[in-house]
């Protein structure tokens, strides 16, 4: 059975940093487009970052740009999420998801596989 698990998360100071590991077992990687999601409470999920089954393409969305950094390591069938300089408004339960295909995507409803999430807490 396909599985995704995160680790990583955690208290941070603003201005400091995380990095987020999210393997993938019961499947190998390659076949797969992945990205990084967030909800905080009150808030709809929304899409951090992706990156393509080939690793060529990655995306942030705009509040992250700069900050956030995506990989995968295909031979680890493990993606990361290096997080620097955080913020309050970094604060959320972290999930990473994969899809089947090429292309990576910010929109929740085109992964099928999602992890139990990590929460990331960035305060003083």
């Amino acid at each position: 059975q396909m599985q995704l698990v995160e680790s990583g998360g955690g208290l941070v100071q603003p201005g400091g940093s995380l990095r987020l590991s999210c393997e993938l077992s019961g499947s190998t990687l390659h076949d797969y487009a992945l990205g990084w999601f967030r909800q905080a409470p009150g808030k709809e999920r929304e899409g951090v970052s992706c990156v393509s089954r080939t690793g060529v393409v990655t995306r942030y969305v705009d509040s992250v740009k700069g900050r956030f950094t995506i990989s995968r390591d295909n031979a680890k069938n493990t993606v990361y999420l290096q997080m620097n300089s955080l913020k309050p408004e970094d604060t959320a339960v972290y999930y990473c998801a994969a899809r089947s295909g090429l292309r990576c995507s910010h929109d929740a409803s085109d992964y099928t596989t999602w992890g139990q999430g990590t929460q990331v807490l960035v305060s003083s």
